[in-house]
């Protein structure tokens, strides 16, 4: 009998995956093992590079990269301009004798100094001081980036001031990770863990995003200006059938995303899910959970491949929030959880007391937190894009609240009083440690109403934006859950110093932190008007607008709280609110001007086209003796509208000319109503822009 062939069959999936990514196996090849232990526990436990090995480090790097057929190394970071940066410098030297040689040393790989001048920083360094630096983060690994022509070796590196001010989005990530690390290593010291492990954090950030026909696009001024139509008539059928999620995807997009998936496999991506969403037009991607800061890179190299792999199908890719008025926008769902120093997501219900005692222990810090916290979490995912859609009956509402379904929410409930019995739907709950119960893994279902819902090991804060970076939501998180720990385990120690027994302590800080946050929990249809009432009657925030969301970064609390964690310094924290309101001030004002050009030079013109080829037919056919009663009753409508347009116009220029955004938005309202009602009136033949039927349905 032959013997069994055991060997394994390597997939296609499997051979490319990660083939652009300088990752731990490459290393583990082309490194002595001295220098690979060394990087790979840097890159797991964070830290710098050991100089020791940089140069070693940088050769290899160099040598896999130029394999790849890279000519060129860049240091690709996130400054605060919400998108990522790069400048490509190549690896070619004179060698002395006519010709080049191909060099990287290790001070290029572990640090670089682009001009930081036009980039914001919101003070933290005077208009002079140009002088920016960038720094290699081993925890994020270094990929290949492929052009038409050519490869270039991205490392991807924190941005900081002359004087270390975070200038970027990732320093302030990794300093928010360390400090919730450093509150969960407390946490597991209570527990009795042993492991002398790092807790970490893990995110699986949902990408929705729109796909229209390249044409389309770029016959919209405004969506090339702006990302979303500024004008537009919704269609007789959008996403009244709900026929599109879920449905099967047409041939042309499924060619789009095949070959997105194959270039995020290869960039070490774990693209996982792809479907139609919600509106015509619309689809999600869906990763598996990474680590979160390698989560946030993948994530922001996702949203620039989506564009240029779009592209090269012809089609264009929106992440815009809101791009068509009146159907969905698209958000990103911030999947997070947190794993603690013994290597278990302490947010999964466990199969006894003791480790579900370590899961409420989480819980009731995060109820804690965002309760303490709903204020800030709102300003993390404040922009002019969002304001088009939290609330919109689409998305969460700008009011931060907590679902944990009703079987969790009934253990909550019998945790408060102190005397949990018996679980909903099936179960009891066993006493083995005191009052700590046994949960069932399927713990809750799903509320896709609310903006921040427990989903059986995880969050999910379902109120970010399509567009934006996750960095600024998790930077909010870690640090708000860190602080509850902080409080927690400072009760907790104290109590084991004084030998009170331990699970009556546990015991008692969850009670009092249900009875005192409580107030966060809800359950219920997040949309209805009722629930607004509800939470306004219990004291949640409700800001929805960013103007007013962003107010918080600048409060005395706020402050405190991020230099406590040494997270953010005071003025580090106030640069965010100066450069986020100049970025809402900024948006309005050039979605105003494009606003008003579209309608000054396009709209109006096809409105006095129209209205001059009414005026004529009336003229033509009372000259036979006709009354032309229909003919006139359009050109009626047609004018006033045209007048309308125009009254519109003025008011986006007085608007501008005065800066006052809160007009800006009015004027821009007035205008497109008007317009909206005559793309219902003029011919379509002179028309001058893509319609949403055109634009949501032809691709």
């Amino acid at each position: 009998m032959a013997a069994k062939n055991t060997k394994k069959v390597v997939s296609a999936v499997e051979a490319m995956y990660g083939e652009n990514v300088f990752g731990l196996n490459v290393m583990q090849k082309m490194l002595s093992k001295k220098a690979f232990d060394s990087l790979s526990k840097t890159m797991n436990e964070g830290g710098a590079l050991d100089p020791a090995i940089a140069g070693e480090v940088a050769g290899a790097m160099k040598a896999w990269a130029v394999s790849k057929g890279a000519t060129h190394f860049c240091h690709w970071f996130q400054p605060l301009t919400g998108t990522t940066a790069e400048k490509h410098d190549s690896f070619i030297s004179p060698d002395g004798q006519g010709g080049v040689k191909m060099e990287f040393s290790a001070k290029e790989l572990i640090q670089g100094e682009p001009d930081a001048s036009s980039f914001p920083s919101g003070g933290l360094r005077a208009t002079f001081e140009a002088r920016g630096y960038t720094a290699w983060d081993p925890t994020s690994p270094a990929f290949i980036k492929e052009g038409q022509e050519g490869a270039t070796l991205c490392i991807p590196t924190i941005f900081c001031g002359y004087h270390g001010e975070a200038l970027d989005k990732k320093a302030p990530l990794l300093r928010s990770i360390a400090a919730l690390a450093k509150q969960m290593g407390r946490a597991g010291k209570l527990f009795g863990v042993k492991s002398a492990a790092k807790a970490y954090v893990t995110l699986g950030p949902e990408q929705e995003y729109f796909l229209i026909d390249k044409e389309f696009y770029n016959a919209r001024l405004d969506l090339v200006q702006t990302g979303r139509t500024l004008f537009g008539r919704k269609p007789a059928r959008h996403q009244q059938m709900e026929d599109h999620y879920f449905g099967a995807i047409r041939p042309r997009i499924l060619a789009f995303m095949e070959e997105l998936d194959q270039t995020l496999w290869k960039l070490g991506m774990p693209a996982k899910t792809r479907h139609n969403e919600v509106a015509p037009a619309q689809f999600e991607l869906a990763p598996i959970f990474e680590r979160l800061n390698l989560a946030v890179d993948h994530n922001m190299m996702c949203m620039d491949v989506m564009k240029q792999v779009a592209d090269k199908h012809g089609l264009a890719c929106l992440l815009h929030e809101k791009p068509f008025a009146g159907v969905n926008g698209s958000g990103k769902h911030n999947n997070w959880s947190v794993v603690g120093t013994d290597g278990k997501n302490w947010l999964n219900p466990g199969s006894n007391p003791h480790e579900n005692a370590k899961f409420l222990f989480t819980l009731c810090a995060i109820i804690k937190a965002v309760d303490e916290n709903a204020a800030l979490l709102r300003a993390t995912v404040a922009s002019p894009g969002n304001d088009h859609r939290l609330g919109a009956n689409e998305a969460p509402p700008a009011i931060i609240s907590v679902f944990l379904g009703d079987q969790l929410s009934d253990i909550i409930d019998q945790l408060e009083k102190g005397e949990p019995k018996a679980a909903k739907s099936g179960g009891t709950i066993q006493i083995g440690v005191d009052v700590i119960p046994t949960l069932p893994r399927d713990a809750t279902d799903r509320n896709r109403t609310s903006p921040f819902a427990f989903t059986g090991n995880k969050f999910e804060f379902r109120a970010l934006g399509s567009n934006m970076s996750p960095s600024g939501a998790n930077v909010a998180l870690n640090t708000i859950v860190a602080d509850a720990l902080d409080v927690m385990c400072t009760q907790l120690e104290a109590d084991v110093r004084a030998k009170k027994d331990f699970n009556k302590s546990l015991q008692a800080i969850f009670q009092a932190i249900i009875k005192k946050h409580k107030r966060v929990l809800f359950n219920g249809d997040n949309y209805t008007e009722e629930w607004h009432k509800e939470a306004e009657r219990r004291g949640l925030p409700n800001f929805k607008t960013t103007p007013e969301a962003l107010q918080v970064l600048e409060d005395e609390s706020t402050v405190k709280l991020f230099e406590k964690h040494s997270v953010f310094s005071k003025k580090e924290l106030l640069s965010r609110y100066e450069i986020y309101m100049h970025n809402y001030k900024s948006v309005l004002s050039y979605e105003a001007e494009c606003a008003r050009t579209i309608a000054s030079t396009q709209i109006y013109p096809a409105a006095m086209e129209y209205q001059a080829a009414l005026a004529a037919t009336v003229t033509a056919v009372e000259g036979v003796g006709s009354k032309a009663a229909s003919a006139k009753k359009l050109l009626s409508q047609v004018t006033k509208l045209s007048d309308d347009l125009a009254a519109g116009i003025a008011a986006i220029e007085a608007a501008l000319d005065c800066h006052c955004t809160d007009k800006m938005k009015a004027a821009m309202l007035q205008t497109r109503a008007a317009a909206d009602e005559l793309e219902g009136i003029v011919p379509s033949d002179l028309w001058p822009l893509p319609t949403y039927a055109e634009m949501l349905f032809l691709y």
